[in-house]
Order: structure tokens, then C-alpha cells, then sequence
């Protein structure tokens, strides 16, 4: 028998988009004949996923997970949303956010977690999967947040079933007080959060960068007035105090209450309770955000599905 190398199963797995597991039985299987080992894949449903795999995912699910002082948030991605209403890919998405809690929110290694359910990694089960239901999947993002006194409180926007939505929030705050209290304040954050979508938790934690980008053209739209040099000045300082308005979380007008800043809102809860609260993380996926959608007719999409 030929010897099975590291190098042959990942050629194989790159040209077909199996699973290591089942390329290393493939290979095996036909003595390390590559061209037998792909059919051999493909006999048994495995290969198909490659076919998919250039396809746009950017429909699917957001999932969160929390067990005690520790959370986790998932995205996996599908290319349509019939597919995220599939029961095998919410239970898939679930398991997700679980996996990512125990692999401290790496993907790399989320994907060679072995799971009991199927006794393959998570990997191999995400492309059984693409074959059996017949669309591109992507386990796209994961990221766990942890406090050591405090609470994780989570938020799901547009839900599709428990803990599983198209937007989800996880706010990690460090605090002695009461959990409960803190848990109903941590939910009313995670939920401006979501409606907000601030980008940068301080100011201290805003990319100097992005400052001296908007310093830039609000200079430049200033010079347009014609006015002053020491005019131009205050009005991009205007202009820089209002950009740190719109994007950092403490800086932005609460959502619930907007005559208050988010940081004052803490702060009174803080008073309330009689400890210190501090927001440690927050951690805010939105289902596709920065991917590329194919636009497409959609009778055309069915047309084609139909001609499969």
C-alpha cells in the first residue's frame, strides 16, 4: 500500500473541499490514487461542496452563547435564507456558538473541534452538510468575551429562534453589583448596540487614523467656506466632538433615553447600585456586514435552481 501523505491530503482536500478526515479514508481507501480518491468522494456526496464553495454566502445566522462569566458569538453564513430557516443548519449554528465558548472563539481551532454528535471535526460536519442540503456554507467569524466578576448579557436582533438571529450583541461588565440588575442593564446596552452600531468603546480606543482622515475632510469642506483659518480650526474641532458622537459607545446618545449620553447612563446605574460598573467589551456582529452580495433577479434564481 502506498504511503498516505500530509501533502496528498491536502492536495485532495483543496481540489474537492471535503473534510481532512474523509480524505485521508479516500486516499486510503484507493491505495493513493488521487484521481480514484475524488471519485471516491464523490460517490459518497462528499465532493459536491467544492462545486459551491465559490458561491457568495452571505445570508445564514448569528448565534450567541453564554455560560456564566463567559460568551461567545458565532457567524455562519448560507447563500440563501431559506437555508438559514433549515432546522439541520440552525441546530448546526447552535452548536456553533457552543464550540466557539470551549475553542475561546477561534475559528481555526473551531474547526478541528471533534464533534460528538457526528464524531467528526466541525469542519467535516459543515461540509456533510453543504452536500446534503446543496448550498455554499461558511463558519465566517466567531469571538468570545469574558469577565471575572461581573455578567456577559447578550441581545439577538430579528429572531429566528432562541438565540439565534441576524444581529447579535454580547456586552462583557465587570461590576460586584447585583447580576440581576446588572444583567437588565447589560441587556438595554447590547440592545443600543445594535441599533447604534458604535465603533469604538472610548475615545482613547478611536484609531488615530481614522481621526486624521476626518480631520482631513472636514478641513477640506471648511477651506470650501471661505472663512478664516482660527474659524476653520473650531469648526473641524465641531466637527471631530461630533464624530465621536456618532461612533464611540460612551459618547453616543442612549437610545432609550437620547438627553443622556450612554457613559452617563453607567454612570447613574453605577450610583444606583453603589459600585463601580465598568463596561469591559462589547462585541457586535450584523449577518453579511463587508460581503460583497451578488444582486439577483430573483425569478432568474429560481429558474436556474429549477434547471439543476
Amino acid at each position: 500500500m502506498s504511503e498516505i501523505t500530509a501533502s496528498m491530503v491536502k492536495d485532495l482536500r483543496e481540489s474537492t473541499g471535503a473534510g481532512m478526515l474523509d480524505c485521508k479514508k479516500a486516499l486510503v481507501a484507493t491505495n493513493g490514487d488521487m484521481e480514484q480518491a475524488v471519485d471516491w468522494l464523490r460517490k459518497k456526496g462528499l465532493a459536491s461542496a467544492a462545486k459551491k464553495s465559490s458561491r457568495i454566502a452571505a445570508e445564514g445566522l448569528v448565534a450567541v452563547a453564554v455560560d456564566g462569566n463567559k460568551g461567545a458569538i458565532v457567524e455562519v453564513n448560507s447563500e440563501t435564507d431559506f437555508v438559514a430557516k433549515n432546522d439541520l443548519f440552525q441546530e448546526y449554528v447552535e452548536d456553533a456558538a457552543l464550540v466557539a465558548l470551549a475553542s475561546h472563539g477561534d475559528v481555526c481551532e473551531m474547526k478541528t473541534f471533534n464533534c460528538p454528535k457526528c464524531g467528526k471535526t466541525f469542519e467535516e460536519r459543515l461540509t456533510d452538510l453543504i452536500a446534503k442540503i446543496g448550498e455554499n456554507m461558511t463558519l465566517r467569524r466567531a469571538q468570545m468575551v469574558e469577565v471575572s466578576n461581573g455578567v456577559i448579557a447578550s441581545y439577538i436582533h430579528n429572531v429566528a429562534r432562541n438565540n439565534l438571529g441576524k444581529i447579535g450583541v454580547l456586552v462583557a461588565i465587570e461590576s460586584s453589583a447585583d447580576k440581576a440588575k446588572l444583567q437588565e442593564l447589560g441587556k438595554h446596552l447590547a440592545m443600543h448596540i445594535a441599533a447604534s452600531r458604535p465603533l469604538f468603546q472610548t475615545i482613547a480606543a478611536v484609531d488615530p487614523a481614522a481621526v486624521e482622515r476626518e480631520k482631513a475632510i472636514f478641513s477640506e469642506q471648511a477651506k470650501a467656506s471661505g472663512k478664516p483659518e482660527n474659524i476653520i480650526e473650531k469648526m473641524v474641532e465641531g466637527r471631530i466632538r461630533k464624530y465621536y458622537d456618532e461612533v464611540v459607545f460612551e459618547e453616543q446618545a442612549y437610545i432609550m433615553d437620547p438627553d443622556k449620553k450612554v457613559k452617563q447612563v453607567i454612570a447613574d446605574a453605577a450610583k444606583e447600585l453603589g459600585t463601580d460598573i465598568k463596561v469591559k467589551e462589547f462585541v457586535c456582529f450584523k449577518l453579511g456586514e463587508g460581503i460583497q452580495k451578488k444582486e439577483e433577479d430573483f425569478a432568474a434564481e429560481v429558474a436556474a435552481q429549477l434547471a439543476k
